[in-house]
């Protein structure tokens, strides 16, 4: 069972060696999870920035990385439902579809989504919210 819920921007702090990559390897420690949206939003940010997205996935999947200390998460029907709720009371700050999928996420496992984005500290998120740097 993940003991957390990984943002995009925390794990790409990760992959990136950037403040905060410690509280994302402790969190990785204990086995954390990522929604599929989040997961896509990661891999974009790295084929952006000129990177190969299979690649990155291939070796973190031979490493074990994926299905060990991360597991990719799929959305349910009810978190699609709590993504919807979330619209009205995130639009203010800001927060995406994907933001608000790891957000519904850590609240259906009950457990606190990690990030780099400080407004998401605004929000009465339906879960705990812990800022990595």
């Amino acid at each position: 069972m993940p003991t957390s819920v990984l943002d995009a921007s925390a794990l790409m702090a990760f992959i990136h060696g950037e403040d905060g990559k410690a509280a994302v390897a402790a969190a990785l420690a204990g086995r954390s999870a990522i929604s599929v949206a989040n997961w896509a939003e990661v891999l974009s940010k790295v084929a952006e920035r000129g990177g190969d997205p299979v690649a990155l996935e291939l070796d973190y999947r031979e490493r074990g990385f994926i299905g060990r200390a991360l597991a990719i998460e799929g959305m349910t029907e009810a978190d699609c439902v709590q993504v919807g709720r979330l619209r009205p009371l995130t639009i203010r700050q800001g927060l995406s579809l994907a933001d608000r999928a790891c957000l519904a996420l850590a609240a259906r496992l009950g457990v606190p989504a990690l990030t780099t984005d400080r407004s998401w500290a605004e929000v009465d998120a339906p879960a705990e919210v812990q800022l990595i740097r």
